[in-house]
């Protein structure tokens, strides 16, 4: 068991974590005064893993083998259906009514009937988007807001939120309405996150799963 005083440490150095970890978010997406959030996010991550445990505690980030790689897929793909459904029925509809529909990534007009561009896309929504955004968001910021509360498990529901929040503003350029629905797909993720038991490997399956079925919408020239 841990002295309180290192307790005390240890929360106090989540907190700035989490206000430096916000601060890069909203300096990038909002304000464009940090480089993009996600490399930046990721480095922090590793380096403080190292220097909080002194070794390369992978599983503090989320990456643990699962007791059933089946259930870890199930769970993903649940996610990605829940995550896709809310949005397209429940999200769109709503923000329809107070702003313009979201902003569509650059470049995804030109992947209609486009094969080859589509295929490239591929490695960058699994290695940037899929793994970066859930090791900087989920791995990263979840655990430190978590840790920040205390620890408990209402200190990581509230972790939830707070990431899915974040998170929303990571997708700035989209507007509003794409503010909102990405952070709805925060709070989806976040919560299947906690449910694997804080198992990264299905956050990152899921939202490859999602951006994957966007891409592939994308590519039928339909809305996604």
């Amino acid at each position: 068991m841990q002295p309180a005083n290192s307790l005390a440490s240890s929360r106090a150095l989540s907190v700035f974590e989490v206000l430096l970890g916000a601060g890069i978010v909203v300096g990038h997406n909002v304000f464009r005064v940090v480089p993009n959030e996600v490399p930046i996010l990721c480095a922090l991550a590793i380096l403080t893993m190292r220097v909080r445990s002194g070794r390369w505690d992978w599983g503090s980030l989320g990456f643990k083998r699962p007791g059933s790689w089946r259930r870890i897929v199930v769970l993903a793909l649940a996610a990605a259906t829940l995550r896709v459904a809310l949005g397209d029925f429940v999200v769109d509809p709503l923000t329809a009514h107070f702003w313009p529909p979201a902003v569509a990534p650059a470049g995804t007009d030109e992947l209609a009937g486009n094969i080859r561009l589509t295929l490239l896309y591929l490695p960058l929504i699994w290695g940037f988007a899929a793994f970066g955004e859930e090791v900087s968001y989920r791995g990263y910021l979840l655990n430190r807001t978590a840790q920040a509360g205390g620890g408990s498990m209402g200190a990581y529901w509230l972790a939830v939120l707070v990431t899915a929040v974040l998170f929303g503003y990571g997708h700035y350029y989209k507007g509003p309405a794409g503010v909102v629905d990405s952070a709805v797909a925060g709070l989806v993720l976040g919560a299947a996150y906690l449910l694997a038991g804080r198992n990264l490997w299905v956050t990152i399956l899921a939202h490859g799963f999602i951006d994957t079925f966007g891409l592939g919408m994308a590519y039928l020239g339909l809305d996604a």
